[in-house]
Protein backbone atom coordinates (compact mmCIF):
# COMPACT_ATOMS: atom_id res chain seq x y z
CA UNK A 1 0.00 0.00 0.00
CA UNK A 2 3.00 2.44 0.67
CA UNK A 3 6.65 1.97 0.04
CA UNK A 4 6.25 -1.75 -0.83
CA UNK A 5 3.09 -1.35 -3.02
CA UNK A 6 4.09 -1.96 -7.14
CA UNK A 7 5.36 1.76 -8.18
CA UNK A 8 2.45 1.79 -11.42
CA UNK A 9 -0.48 3.68 -10.80
CA UNK A 10 -3.79 2.65 -11.48
CA UNK A 11 -5.28 4.22 -15.27
CA UNK A 12 -7.84 5.62 -12.99
CA UNK A 13 -9.62 5.72 -9.71
CA UNK A 14 -12.61 7.77 -8.41
CA UNK A 15 -10.71 10.19 -5.95
CA UNK A 16 -7.21 11.22 -6.31
CA UNK A 17 -5.74 12.65 -2.87
CA UNK A 18 -2.45 14.47 -3.37
CA UNK A 19 -0.71 14.34 -0.09
CA UNK A 20 -0.08 11.86 2.29
CA UNK A 21 -0.56 14.17 5.52
CA UNK A 22 -3.50 14.34 8.29
CA UNK A 23 -6.26 15.18 6.48
CA UNK A 24 -5.14 13.35 3.00
CA UNK A 25 -4.63 10.19 4.90
CA UNK A 26 -8.63 11.09 6.65
CA UNK A 27 -9.98 12.01 3.63
CA UNK A 28 -9.17 8.98 1.68
CA UNK A 29 -9.58 6.33 4.78
CA UNK A 30 -13.20 8.34 4.70
CA UNK A 31 -14.04 7.95 0.78
CA UNK A 32 -12.38 4.45 0.62
CA UNK A 33 -14.56 3.34 3.65
CA UNK A 34 -17.55 4.56 1.40
CA UNK A 35 -16.54 2.03 -1.50
CA UNK A 36 -14.39 4.67 -3.62
CA UNK A 37 -11.35 3.37 -5.48
CA UNK A 38 -8.87 6.15 -3.86
CA UNK A 39 -5.60 6.83 -4.61
CA UNK A 40 -3.22 9.24 -2.33
CA UNK A 41 -0.11 10.66 -3.46
CA UNK A 42 2.68 12.20 -2.06
CA UNK A 43 5.99 13.46 -2.99
CA UNK A 44 7.67 12.69 0.09
CA UNK A 45 9.27 9.82 0.82
CA UNK A 46 7.10 8.64 3.42
CA UNK A 47 3.96 9.40 4.62
CA UNK A 48 2.78 11.61 7.77
CA UNK A 49 6.10 13.69 8.29
CA UNK A 50 4.81 16.58 10.12
CA UNK A 51 2.71 13.93 11.93
CA UNK A 52 5.71 12.42 12.95
CA UNK A 53 7.82 15.35 14.30
CA UNK A 54 5.01 16.78 15.84
CA UNK A 55 4.16 17.21 19.74
CA UNK A 56 8.18 16.67 20.51
CA UNK A 57 7.42 13.28 18.78
CA UNK A 58 4.40 12.80 20.78
CA UNK A 59 1.75 14.25 18.62
CA UNK A 60 -0.14 16.42 20.09
CA UNK A 61 -3.62 15.14 18.18
CA UNK A 62 -6.14 17.30 19.05
CA UNK A 63 -7.93 19.71 21.94
CA UNK A 64 -11.07 18.48 24.22
CA UNK A 65 -12.04 22.24 23.77
CA UNK A 66 -12.27 22.68 19.76
CA UNK A 67 -13.99 25.27 19.06
CA UNK A 68 -14.62 27.33 15.73
CA UNK A 69 -13.46 30.28 18.05
CA UNK A 70 -9.91 28.84 18.25
CA UNK A 71 -9.17 28.80 14.56
CA UNK A 72 -8.13 32.10 12.37
CA UNK A 73 -9.64 33.05 8.74
CA UNK A 74 -10.83 35.37 6.62
CA UNK A 75 -14.30 33.76 6.67
CA UNK A 76 -14.70 32.61 10.83
CA UNK A 77 -17.79 30.98 10.06
CA UNK A 78 -16.14 28.57 7.45
CA UNK A 79 -14.86 26.28 9.76
CA UNK A 80 -18.16 25.20 11.62
CA UNK A 81 -19.99 23.02 9.60
CA UNK A 82 -17.01 20.76 9.23
CA UNK A 83 -15.95 20.56 12.95
CA UNK A 84 -19.61 19.90 13.97
CA UNK A 85 -19.56 16.83 12.08
CA UNK A 86 -16.55 15.54 12.75
CA UNK A 87 -15.26 16.68 16.53
CA UNK A 88 -12.46 15.78 18.55
CA UNK A 89 -14.63 13.16 20.52
CA UNK A 90 -14.91 11.49 17.23
CA UNK A 91 -11.26 11.28 16.45
CA UNK A 92 -10.95 10.63 19.91
CA UNK A 93 -13.16 7.29 19.70
CA UNK A 94 -10.58 6.48 16.75
CA UNK A 95 -8.01 6.29 19.19
CA UNK A 96 -9.33 4.43 21.84
CA UNK A 97 -10.74 1.83 18.96
CA UNK A 98 -6.69 1.39 18.19
CA UNK A 99 -5.78 1.37 21.79
CA UNK A 100 -3.45 3.88 21.96
CA UNK A 101 -2.57 5.25 24.86
CA UNK A 102 -2.64 8.75 25.41
CA UNK A 103 -2.74 11.84 28.03
CA UNK A 104 -4.52 15.27 28.83
CA UNK A 105 -0.97 17.75 29.12
CA UNK A 106 -2.59 20.98 29.71
CA UNK A 107 -5.23 23.07 28.49
CA UNK A 108 -7.14 20.33 26.59
CA UNK A 109 -4.07 19.41 24.50
CA UNK A 110 -4.13 15.79 23.90
CA UNK A 111 -0.85 13.68 23.19
CA UNK A 112 0.52 10.36 22.45
CA UNK A 113 1.75 8.39 25.85
CA UNK A 114 4.04 6.61 23.36
CA UNK A 115 5.24 8.16 19.82
CA UNK A 116 3.26 10.42 17.10
CA UNK A 117 4.22 7.01 15.09
CA UNK A 118 0.72 5.37 16.38
CA UNK A 119 -1.36 8.62 14.67
CA UNK A 120 0.45 7.75 11.82
CA UNK A 121 -0.52 3.87 12.11
CA UNK A 122 -4.13 4.76 12.74
CA UNK A 123 -4.71 6.33 9.49
CA UNK A 124 -2.94 4.08 7.46
CA UNK A 125 -4.73 1.17 9.19
CA UNK A 126 -7.90 2.81 8.21
CA UNK A 127 -6.62 3.56 4.72
CA UNK A 128 -5.47 -0.75 4.77
CA UNK A 129 -9.20 -1.70 5.86
CA UNK A 130 -10.78 0.40 3.51
CA UNK A 131 -8.11 -0.56 0.68
CA UNK A 132 -7.41 2.89 -0.03
CA UNK A 133 -3.90 2.83 -2.02
CA UNK A 134 -1.17 5.26 -1.67
CA UNK A 135 2.10 5.86 -3.42
CA UNK A 136 5.13 7.99 -2.11
CA UNK A 137 8.15 9.09 -3.92
CA UNK A 138 5.75 10.63 -6.86
CA UNK A 139 5.78 14.04 -8.38
CA UNK A 140 3.04 15.35 -9.94
CA UNK A 141 3.88 16.88 -13.03
CA UNK A 142 0.72 18.58 -14.58
CA UNK A 143 -3.05 18.24 -14.19
CA UNK A 144 -5.93 18.86 -16.77
CA UNK A 145 -9.52 18.54 -16.38
CA UNK A 146 -11.04 16.53 -18.79
CA UNK A 147 -14.59 14.73 -19.06
CA UNK A 148 -15.65 13.32 -15.82
CA UNK A 149 -12.86 14.52 -14.17
CA UNK A 150 -9.27 15.22 -13.80
CA UNK A 151 -6.28 14.08 -15.46
CA UNK A 152 -2.73 13.67 -13.90
CA UNK A 153 1.07 13.16 -15.56
CA UNK A 154 3.33 12.22 -12.35
CA UNK A 155 6.58 10.52 -12.29
CA UNK A 156 5.16 7.62 -11.71
CA UNK A 157 3.09 7.49 -15.30
CA UNK A 158 -0.65 8.72 -15.89
CA UNK A 159 -3.92 8.55 -13.93
CA UNK A 160 -7.55 9.86 -14.41
CA UNK A 161 -9.77 10.36 -11.42
CA UNK A 162 -13.38 12.03 -10.69
CA UNK A 163 -12.51 13.74 -7.95
CA UNK A 164 -9.30 15.40 -7.30
CA UNK A 165 -8.26 16.46 -3.70
CA UNK A 166 -5.75 18.85 -2.77
CA UNK A 167 -3.92 17.89 0.81
CA UNK A 168 -0.69 19.55 0.63
CA UNK A 169 -0.42 21.56 3.61
CA UNK A 170 1.58 25.28 3.86
CA UNK A 171 4.93 26.66 3.49
CA UNK A 172 5.60 25.46 7.15
CA UNK A 173 9.04 23.54 7.61
CA UNK A 174 10.39 22.63 4.50
CA UNK A 175 12.98 20.26 5.56
CA UNK A 176 9.85 18.45 6.31
CA UNK A 177 8.58 18.60 1.85
CA UNK A 178 5.97 21.56 2.60
CA UNK A 179 5.78 23.48 -0.61
CA UNK A 180 3.52 25.81 -2.04
CA UNK A 181 2.09 23.50 -5.09
CA UNK A 182 -1.34 23.35 -3.11
CA UNK A 183 -1.39 26.85 -3.75
CA UNK A 184 -0.12 26.42 -7.42
CA UNK A 185 -2.91 24.55 -8.46
CA UNK A 186 -5.69 26.42 -6.69
CA UNK A 187 -4.33 29.00 -8.96
CA UNK A 188 -4.43 27.06 -12.03
CA UNK A 189 -8.22 26.64 -11.40
CA UNK A 190 -8.72 30.17 -10.91
CA UNK A 191 -9.07 30.89 -7.09
CA UNK A 192 -7.94 33.20 -4.97
CA UNK A 193 -5.14 32.73 -2.33
CA UNK A 194 -5.03 34.79 0.14
CA UNK A 195 -1.49 35.87 1.33
CA UNK A 196 0.61 33.74 3.32
CA UNK A 197 3.14 33.95 6.84
CA UNK A 198 4.15 31.51 9.37
CA UNK A 199 2.48 31.38 12.34
CA UNK A 200 2.90 29.51 15.44
CA UNK A 201 6.49 30.77 15.45
CA UNK A 202 9.40 31.69 17.21
CA UNK A 203 10.53 35.84 17.51
CA UNK A 204 13.77 36.28 16.57
CA UNK A 205 15.42 39.47 18.42
CA UNK A 206 18.27 42.45 17.55
CA UNK A 207 21.32 41.86 18.36
CA UNK A 208 21.33 44.29 21.21
CA UNK A 209 18.54 42.62 22.58
CA UNK A 210 20.30 39.07 22.35
CA UNK A 211 23.68 40.37 24.11
CA UNK A 212 21.59 41.96 27.03
CA UNK A 213 19.79 38.19 28.07
CA UNK A 214 23.22 36.36 26.43
CA UNK A 215 22.63 34.58 30.26
CA UNK A 216 19.28 33.04 29.40
CA UNK A 217 19.08 30.84 27.05
CA UNK A 218 17.12 27.68 28.21
CA UNK A 219 15.45 29.99 30.93
CA UNK A 220 11.28 29.96 31.15
CA UNK A 221 8.01 32.05 33.07
CA UNK A 222 4.56 32.02 32.61
CA UNK A 223 3.12 35.04 31.13
CA UNK A 224 0.55 36.79 29.31
CA UNK A 225 1.34 37.86 25.70
CA UNK A 226 -0.64 40.89 23.26
CA UNK A 227 -0.30 41.85 20.27
CA UNK A 228 -3.07 43.65 18.59
CA UNK A 229 -6.41 42.12 19.87
CA UNK A 230 -4.96 38.64 20.47
CA UNK A 231 -4.07 37.47 24.26
CA UNK A 232 -2.40 34.18 25.36
CA UNK A 233 -1.30 33.18 28.70
CA UNK A 234 1.41 30.36 28.90
CA UNK A 235 5.39 29.63 28.97
CA UNK A 236 7.35 31.93 27.44
CA UNK A 237 10.94 30.37 26.54
CA UNK A 238 14.31 32.21 25.96
CA UNK A 239 16.32 30.96 22.81
CA UNK A 240 19.68 31.87 21.71
CA UNK A 241 17.91 33.43 18.93
CA UNK A 242 14.88 35.28 20.51
CA UNK A 243 12.09 34.20 22.20
CA UNK A 244 9.65 30.76 21.93
CA UNK A 245 7.34 28.34 24.00
CA UNK A 246 3.92 28.42 23.72
CA UNK A 247 2.58 32.19 24.58
CA UNK A 248 5.04 33.55 21.97
CA UNK A 249 4.07 31.07 19.46
CA UNK A 250 0.00 32.01 20.28
CA UNK A 251 0.90 35.74 19.63
CA UNK A 252 2.88 35.75 16.84
CA UNK A 253 -0.32 34.40 15.03
CA UNK A 254 -1.16 37.96 15.88
CA UNK A 255 2.03 39.79 14.81
CA UNK A 256 3.34 41.67 11.90
CA UNK A 257 5.94 43.48 11.27
CA UNK A 258 7.46 46.52 13.44
CA UNK A 259 4.61 45.90 16.07
CA UNK A 260 5.58 45.96 19.17
CA UNK A 261 4.42 42.90 21.86
CA UNK A 262 3.65 43.02 25.42
CA UNK A 263 4.72 40.55 28.11
CA UNK A 264 2.99 40.33 31.56
CA UNK A 265 5.62 38.59 33.49
CA UNK A 266 3.51 38.03 36.54
CA UNK A 267 0.22 37.11 35.23
CA UNK A 268 -2.60 37.12 37.59
CA UNK A 269 -0.91 39.56 40.16
CA UNK A 270 -0.64 42.71 40.80
CA UNK A 271 2.82 42.58 41.11
CA UNK A 272 3.44 46.50 43.08
CA UNK A 273 0.52 45.51 45.45
CA UNK A 274 2.50 41.99 46.22
CA UNK A 275 5.69 43.64 46.36
CA UNK A 276 3.91 45.97 49.46
CA UNK A 277 2.67 42.68 51.01
CA UNK A 278 6.20 41.17 50.64
CA UNK A 279 7.46 43.99 52.69
CA UNK A 280 4.53 44.32 55.81
CA UNK A 281 5.48 40.85 55.93
CA UNK A 282 9.50 40.56 55.43
CA UNK A 283 10.44 44.32 55.38
CA UNK A 284 14.54 42.76 55.69
CA UNK A 285 14.11 40.84 52.49
CA UNK A 286 16.31 42.70 49.70
CA UNK A 287 14.10 43.08 46.55
CA UNK A 288 15.88 40.75 43.99
CA UNK A 289 15.57 37.59 47.24
CA UNK A 290 11.71 38.40 47.35
CA UNK A 291 11.25 38.25 43.56
CA UNK A 292 13.08 35.44 43.21
CA UNK A 293 9.94 33.29 44.32
CA UNK A 294 8.44 34.40 41.47
CA UNK A 295 11.95 33.78 39.13
CA UNK A 296 14.82 32.10 38.84
CA UNK A 297 17.71 34.30 40.05
CA UNK A 298 19.14 34.93 36.26
CA UNK A 299 15.50 36.47 35.35
CA UNK A 300 15.53 38.87 38.26
CA UNK A 301 18.69 39.83 37.29
CA UNK A 302 17.89 40.55 34.28
CA UNK A 303 14.97 42.32 34.57
CA UNK A 304 16.47 44.45 37.66
CA UNK A 305 19.09 45.17 35.12
CA UNK A 306 16.48 45.97 32.17
CA UNK A 307 14.69 48.53 34.45
CA UNK A 308 18.05 49.79 36.43
CA UNK A 309 16.95 49.17 39.60
CA UNK A 310 19.02 49.00 42.28
CA UNK A 311 18.36 45.88 45.02
CA UNK A 312 17.70 47.09 48.38
CA UNK A 313 15.81 45.59 51.59
CA UNK A 314 11.85 46.66 50.58
CA UNK A 315 11.56 48.73 53.62
CA UNK A 316 13.97 51.36 51.99
CA UNK A 317 11.92 51.79 49.12
CA UNK A 318 8.69 53.39 50.60
CA UNK A 319 4.64 52.13 48.89
CA UNK A 320 4.63 54.50 46.39
CA UNK A 321 8.29 53.24 45.22
CA UNK A 322 7.84 50.00 45.42
CA UNK A 323 4.38 50.56 44.10
CA UNK A 324 5.98 52.19 40.90
CA UNK A 325 8.98 49.21 40.97
CA UNK A 326 6.39 46.56 40.50
CA UNK A 327 4.57 48.37 37.78
CA UNK A 328 8.07 48.71 35.80
CA UNK A 329 8.89 45.00 36.16
CA UNK A 330 5.27 43.44 35.07
CA UNK A 331 5.05 44.98 31.21
CA UNK A 332 7.42 44.24 29.54
CA UNK A 333 7.07 45.86 25.84
CA UNK A 334 9.63 45.05 22.93
CA UNK A 335 9.59 45.11 19.50
CA UNK A 336 11.09 41.96 17.40
CA UNK A 337 13.36 41.97 14.85
CA UNK A 338 11.34 39.25 12.91
CA UNK A 339 10.45 35.54 13.15
CA UNK A 340 12.06 32.66 12.37
CA UNK A 341 10.23 32.09 9.61
CA UNK A 342 8.97 29.13 7.90
CA UNK A 343 11.68 27.14 8.80
CA UNK A 344 10.62 26.33 12.38
CA UNK A 345 6.82 27.80 11.98
CA UNK A 346 4.16 24.85 12.24
CA UNK A 347 1.52 26.19 10.32
CA UNK A 348 0.92 28.92 7.26
CA UNK A 349 -1.56 31.51 8.19
CA UNK A 350 -3.28 32.64 4.95
CA UNK A 351 -4.18 29.93 1.95
CA UNK A 352 -6.73 29.02 -0.57
CA UNK A 353 -9.94 31.47 -0.33
CA UNK A 354 -12.40 29.57 1.13
CA UNK A 355 -15.25 31.81 0.05
CA UNK A 356 -14.46 29.71 -3.01
CA UNK A 357 -15.06 26.42 -1.16
CA UNK A 358 -18.32 24.48 -0.13
CA UNK A 359 -18.17 24.97 3.91
CA UNK A 360 -19.90 21.45 3.78
CA UNK A 361 -18.07 19.40 1.50
CA UNK A 362 -15.07 21.09 0.68
CA UNK A 363 -15.66 21.16 -2.95
CA UNK A 364 -14.73 24.27 -5.21
CA UNK A 365 -17.91 26.01 -5.97
CA UNK A 366 -16.98 26.94 -9.36
CA UNK A 367 -14.71 24.02 -9.80
CA UNK A 368 -16.64 20.57 -9.55
CA UNK A 369 -14.59 17.42 -8.43
CA UNK A 370 -11.84 19.77 -7.16
CA UNK A 371 -11.67 19.32 -3.18
CA UNK A 372 -9.23 21.57 -0.67
CA UNK A 373 -8.57 20.11 2.81
CA UNK A 374 -6.66 21.27 6.01
CA UNK A 375 -3.83 23.92 6.42
CA UNK A 376 -3.78 24.69 2.37
CA UNK A 377 -7.16 26.15 3.60
CA UNK A 378 -7.48 29.69 4.39
CA UNK A 379 -7.95 27.89 7.80
CA UNK A 380 -5.34 28.29 10.66
CA UNK A 381 -5.97 26.73 14.50
CA UNK A 382 -4.39 27.97 17.56
CA UNK A 383 -1.32 26.23 18.89
CA UNK A 384 -2.78 22.75 21.02
CA UNK A 385 -3.89 19.91 18.77
CA UNK A 386 -6.20 22.55 17.24
CA UNK A 387 -4.55 22.04 13.55
CA UNK A 388 -4.82 18.57 13.90
CA UNK A 389 -8.50 18.93 14.29
CA UNK A 390 -9.05 21.01 11.78
CA UNK A 391 -7.20 18.15 9.47
CA UNK A 392 -9.13 15.57 10.76
CA UNK A 393 -12.49 17.48 10.57
CA UNK A 394 -11.90 18.77 7.02
CA UNK A 395 -10.61 16.11 5.35
CA UNK A 396 -13.71 13.82 6.86
CA UNK A 397 -16.16 16.12 4.96
CA UNK A 398 -14.05 16.06 1.60
CA UNK A 399 -14.33 12.14 2.11
CA UNK A 400 -17.90 11.75 2.84
CA UNK A 401 -18.24 13.35 -0.60
CA UNK A 402 -15.46 13.61 -3.51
Amino acid sequence: MNDNAPSQLPESVDVLVIGAGAAGLMCAATAASRGRRVLVLDHANKVGKKILMSGGGRCNFTNLYTAPENFYSRNPHFCKSALARYTQWDFIALVEKYGIPYHEKTLGQLFCDNKSKDIVDLLLAECRAARAQIRTKCQIESIAVEQGGYRLHTSLGPVTCESLVIATGGLSIPTMGATGFGYDIARQFGLKVVSTRAALVPFTLHKKQLQQQSELPGSALAVSASCGAGGFSEQMLFTHRGLSGPAVLQISSHWHEGEAVTFDLAPGKDLGQWLLTQCADKPDTHLHNALAELWSKKLVQFFLQRQRIDSRPLKQYGERALAEIGAQLQAWTLVPAGTEGYRTAEVTLGGVDTDQVSSRTMECKQQPGLYFIGEVLDVTGWLGGYNFQWAWASGHAAGEQA
